[in-house]
């Protein structure tokens, strides 16, 4: 792996210091926990060349926190190598951080990495005090390189900044544009005492629903971002993390916006540390663009959808994770809705509340529907479009999980 210094330099800053030096005995296995984690997709480059020396300041927010943690970054989808230095911080409002607070973060002690196309980098542990349901800005300086395919989630739902030249260490950037987007981070973790009731991570994977698509910007009412803030007010459960795995338009049996369902499994459930469950909320696009009445396309029938389900079940029972299935919640009234598609949508819902391959059941459908007319969401809970929920209706989804499913 070749290294340099030349080409990109991330930085960690904080609104408070530090901490300096690590325990004296560390361990030998340490145990570490996704604390927050984002799945990319590819992305053509067709915002931003990185011809100059450029800067950007990403915005995350955590659920669990701890003393010494790690930053995951990515090129998985890219196509061309990335070279990153890296650090991260506890940003102060509108992006500003608390001056000499930088943590630089290094790999194998080195400032810089070249990461392949399809691979990942995990930064070394550093101490840094990491609140519960903290923001942490992770900046990157990115000097003149091509990056023809970025490795990108594109609503993060925070208030994101690009600037030119170098200024991760800058309290403010100066001259900044705002973005939505991730570019090259998947996650952060922390690392956990070995202990009986030690910490873990509950992956939610699923489409837009699960990625939060008509929440509201900064405010964290995504039902991932809803669910660990339950789960750090219940003192039975405030060892467990959240990581939201879901991605716009995603389907379980066929390409759309990110891969299959099935092809990222490993890489967004499996790959992260920690996790012992996994939330399933996924197949209402497959049904939709399946009984389109304008334009059918990519056929499924339920059977297929369970069977799909079923294999993530499989894998994720093979690697000792626990299997959460959540019902799909109503989505006639939506562009793509149809009574056809919706029968399919009710005998894949009644599979998954009765088939003994999960672990658990969380009804999201029964949260979410309109009592009068069970086919639709309840119109305070309804962003408009039929098919996402509002804040509130993220509210009602966080509302109805079951916080001693995962204290079993």
């Amino acid at each position: 792996m070749r290294l340099s210094t030349t080409a990109l330099r991330l930085t960690l800053l904080a609104t408070t210091l530090p901490l300096t030096t690590l325990p004296a005995a560390a361990q030998t296995q340490p145990h570490w926990v996704a604390t927050w984690g984002t799945a990319p997709v590819a992305h053509a480059n067709d915002h931003h060349a990185f011809t100059m020396p450029t800067t950007l300041r990403q915005i995350v927010h955590v659920s669990i926190g701890g003393s010494t943690i790690r930053v995951v970054l990515t090129n998985e989808l890219g196509v061309s190598s990335l070279v990153i230095d890296a650090a991260a911080t506890l940003p102060a409002p509108a992006g500003a951080i608390q001056p000499n607070s930088s943590v630089p973060l290094t790999f194998n002690g080195h400032p810089a990495i070249t990461i392949p196309p399809g691979s990942i980098a995990v930064s070394d542990p550093i101490p840094f005090n990491l609140a519960p349901l903290s923001d942490l800005a992770i900046s990157l300086s990115i000097a003149g390189q091509a990056i023809p395919t970025l490795t990108q989630h594109d609503l993060s739902l925070e208030t994101n900044y690009i600037a030119s030249f170098d200024q991760v260490t800058s309290p403010t950037l100066k001259d900044a544009a705002t973005t939505e987007v991730w570019d090259f981070i998947k996650g952060v973790e922390v690392e956990a005492p070995q202990s009986p009731s030690q910490p873990a991570t509950i992956v939610a994977f699923g489409d837009s629903i699960t990625d939060g698509w008509h929440s509201t910007t900064g405010t964290h009412n995504t039902w991932p971002d809803l669910l660990a803030a339950r789960l750090q007010a219940n003192p039975a459960t405030s060892n467990l993390a959240v990581i939201n795995e879901g991605i716009g338009g995603n389907r379980v049996l066929h390409d759309g916006w990110g891969p299959n369902a099935l092809a990222r499994f490993d890489s967004d459930v499996l790959a992260p540390s920690g996790v012992k469950y996994v939330i399933l909320l996924e197949s209402i696009n497959d049904i939709g663009h399946a009984y389109d009445p304008k334009k059918q396309y990519d056929i499924v029938s339920a059977d297929d959808l369970i069977t799909g389900l079923s294999q993530l079940a499989a894998r994720a029972h093979a690697h000792n994770l626990k299997v959460i299935g959540a019902t799909l919640t109503p989505y006639m009234g939506a562009g793509y809705s149809s009574p056809a598609g919706d029968a399919v949508r009710q005998t894949v819902n009644q599979w998954i509340r009765t088939t003994p391959l999960f672990d658990g059941v969380i009804d999201f459908d029964k949260a979410t529907r309109d009592p009068a007319n069970p086919s639709v969401f309840l119109p305070a809970a309804d962003s408009g479009d039929h098919l996402h929920p509002n804040d509130a209706g993220f509210h009602l989804m966080a509302d109805a999980i079951d916080l001693t499913l995962f204290t079993k």
